[in-house]
Parts: C-alpha cells; sequence; structure tokens
C-alpha cells in the first residue's frame, strides 16, 4: 500500500507530517514528501488530515481496489471519500462521522 502526494495541491501545513506515525513525510521546499514509500503501513491518516485533498491513496489489487486511488476532502462535518478507479470512472462516498457508527 501506499500513498501519492500530489505537489500542486500540497500547500505545506504540515497537518501531514504531524500525523504520520511511522514519521514517514517530510516537508521540502513548503511541499510534503514521502521519504519511504516502501513502509508506508497503509492506515490513510495522512490521507484523512490533509485539507486539500492533495495526498492520494493507491488501492491495490492486494485490497481489491485493482489500482483505483482514493482521497479525501472534508466540508463541515461531512467527509468526501472520493475513488477514481483505472477505467476513469469516480465515485464519492459522502459519510457523516456522526452516524457512521451507529447500528
Amino acid at each position: 500500500m501506499s500513498i501519492r502526494i500530489n505537489t500542486e495541491k500540497c500547500i505545506g501545513c504540515g497537518r501531514c507530517t504531524e500525523i504520520c506515525p511511522g514519521t514517514l513525510i517530510d516537508l521540502q521546499e513548503k511541499k510534503a514528501v514521502m521519504r519511504y514509500p516502501k513502509d508506508c503501513w497503509g492506515c490513510a491518516s495522512c490521507v484523512k488530515e490533509c485539507p486539500t485533498g492533495g495526498i492520494e491513496f493507491f488501492l491495490g489489487a492486494d485490497i481489491g481496489g485493482n489500482g483505483s486511488i482514493m482521497n479525501a476532502t472534508r466540508e463541515g462535518g461531512i467527509w468526501h471519500w472520493s475513488i477514481r478507479k483505472t477505467d476513469g470512472t469516480e465515485t464519492t462516498i459522502d459519510v457523516n462521522p456522526k452516524n457512521s457508527n451507529k447500528y
């Protein structure tokens, strides 16, 4: 599993560097950079923390993603999980965390 940082969307806020449990992300020239992509745990903490949706999570075939790319943005209290499949189609899942764990 791996993440990809879109430097065009990165605003250099540093949130990803603070949240990464493996301390794998650094700021270089005011942009986030993944130092050791092979060591990424795939926790997606940085994806959720990025305010611009500039960090993408690769959903490999090993977890059923078949090469899809996912990122997350937040508006108010709603998370928007955007998934771009290899065939070019896109799906967005809107999640309200207040209701996400209700059974």
